[in-house]
């Protein structure tokens, strides 16, 4: 599996750390930055990460900021990504089984790098559902 990260200033630690655990799974990763705790603009890293991602160089994404809202949006705004705001466990699941999310947006000031790992551990784990769902997601882009 391929995954790209991405993320702004606030995302740097939580990233790296997550970079060391999918590689330790045997995951292929890319970081596309930040790599300072600089003050910096998340659409700078997330524009290129989410393009190579919907351009298929990628399977997943794994997007880091403050809130995760920043992130989540620039990143919406490519119709090939379904990004998802997952804070705990159980939408990081929903996110893939029911939404076929394929980028998962950590809010790094309001979440544990424990938790992190666990909803990235869950989120690249779980299989889309498909059924009732996919008439859905199939309706999503523009």
């Amino acid at each position: 599996m391929r995954i790209i990260l991405a993320g702004d200033h606030a995302g740097v630690s939580y990233k790296k750390t997550i970079l060391e655990h999918l590689k330790a799974k045997g995951y292929l990763v890319e970081d596309q930055g930040a790599f300072s705790e600089e003050s910096c603009d998340y659409p700078d890293f997330i524009h290129p990460a989410a393009e190579k991602l919907e351009q298929g160089f990628f399977d997943f994404g794994v997007f880091f900021c403050g809130s995760a809202n920043g992130v989540a949006i620039t990143a919406n705004k490519h119709s090939g990504i379904r990004a998802a705001i997952c804070w705990n466990n159980e939408l990081a699941e929903l996110a893939r089984l029911h939404n076929n999310a394929n980028v998962i947006c950590i809010p790094c000031r309001f979440v544990s790098i424990e938790s992190t790992i666990e909803m990235v551990d869950l989120f690249m784990q779980t299989k889309f559902e498909g059924g009732r769902h996919e008439r859905r997601v199939n309706k999503i882009a523009c």
